[in-house]
């Protein structure tokens, strides 16, 4: 999906809880963050959120799904387990849809404990080192703690951080 599409398809997301009088909040993570917010690349395969009501936003991600002929879980809740309370900005705020994205901060510290290596993660964590202006490891991880403090950076990911700050 490509950012306009992400785009059009939450703004329709907002006329389907409209036409049921509901309001609705997405909270998008990941590929989508990358794409809407931050424009470091053109496309991601799904949309990686927490939304709310669950029910009314499902409902109605299933018709905008029916209607472009999308996967079901275009707009998915796979990324739930792994959220920690963060800081969020205001990304849309359509009548009755408002979508949120995390600080930049949170979503480095998300895609260092996740990252894997053969997927567009390597370019983001690349894009957010750049955009926080991260000069160390030591400050990634310092992050990695601030929200994670009881997870683990895998060996694999120390190294490609050790890699990218030798350059």
């Amino acid at each position: 999906m490509k950012a306009e599409e992400i785009k059009q398809y939450l703004s329709e997301l907002n006329d389907e809880l409209r036409l049921v009088d509901i309001k609705g909040e997405v909270s998008l993570y990941g590929g989508a963050v990358m794409c809407l917010a931050f424009k470091s690349r053109p496309a991601t395969k799904d949309v990686d959120a927490i939304f709310e009501p669950i029910r009314a936003v499902r409902n109605a991600a299933r018709r905008v799904a029916e209607r472009h002929n999308l996967n079901i879980d275009w707009l998915n809740l796979a990324v739930e387990m792994f959220v920690v309370d963060h800081a969020r900005q205001v990304l849309f705020d359509f009548s009755h849809l408002k979508v949120f994205v995390p600080e930049g901060d949170y979503l480095l510290a998300m895609k260092v404990l996740a990252l894997r290596p053969d997927t567009f993660d390597t370019a983001d964590l690349e894009f957010l080192l750049k955009h926080l202006k991260i000069k160390s490891p030591g400050e990634v991880v310092g992050i990695v703690e601030n929200y994670y403090p009881k997870k683990t950076i895998k060996m694999e990911t120390m190294s490609l951080l050790n890699e990218y700050f030798e350059k």
